[in-house]
């Protein structure tokens, strides 16, 4: 007997990892439908694409759309770009948050957030303590199926530029091979690695809720298998 064919909504996929997996899951037979809800238009069509505009900070207007099975939220920003730290905490704390909220409201079981190494509601770290809050307060709905991934820094082509985050890429590149053993989860992981988990993950069952750099990497070779 076939399998249902599944719904993917996306959250962030006009970012890096974001747009990669909204890549895998428009070539993926399991979806027959994506919904894509964006702040901005996105350059692409396709028959199983379905995009939402509007205001993400006000994420509950879209309930009635909100409809799916699994959830992926992808959203994310950094201190340089956002240095407004109020606006800061609502991308990275409001919309994942908001989007667990409509996940019970609307029955969707399954959600996959993108977060960081380090995240600690007590870092002395905005940006750690900032994701750490998330993380708690995402796995406070307690859905059925909740996965929290937590890559080091990304590697990848983005579409902005980041000085910053481009000169510790190029440093980092040339230590990698040095973090042997515990220090593997600090090595810089690809943002098509990360979205091969976070699909994975969806897809397949696995006890473990927050997953660090060293098991994406791990599923992500299961992915691939």
């Amino acid at each position: 007997m076939k399998n249902r064919e599944k719904t993917a909504i996306v959250l962030g996929a006009t970012g890096l990892v974001g747009g990669i997996l909204l890549e895998m899951l428009l070539m993926d037979k399991r979806y027959d439908k994506v919904v894509v809800f964006s702040r901005k238009a996105l350059d692409k069509s396709h028959a199983k694409l379905k995009i939402h505009i509007g205001d993400l900070f006000q994420l509950e207007s879209f309930e009635q759309d909100f409809k799916g099975d699994e959830v992926y939220c992808c959203v994310g920003s950094t201190q340089a770009k956002t240095p407004d730290l109020n606006i800061y905490r609502q991308v990275d704390f409001g919309i994942p948050v908001a989007a667990s909220k409509l996940c019970v409201k609307n029955g969707i079981n399954t959600m996959i957030v993108v977060s960081a190494l380090g995240a600690n509601p007590r870092s002395g770290l905005f940006y750690n303590r900032i994701k750490g809050e998330m993380e708690r307060a995402v796995l406070g709905f307690k859905l059925d199926k909740t996965h929290i991934v937590q890559p080091a820094l990304i590697g990848g082509n983005r579409k902005e530029e980041r000085p910053g985050e481009s000169f510790f890429k190029r440093v980092m590149a040339t230590v990698d091979m040095l973090m042997v053993g515990p220090l593997q989860k600090y090595r810089m992981i690809e943002a098509a690695c990360i979205a091969k988990a976070m699909l994975w993950l969806a897809n397949h069952p696995f006890e473990k809720v927050r997953i660090p750099s060293d098991e994406l990497r791990k599923l992500c070779g299961d992915a691939a298998s």
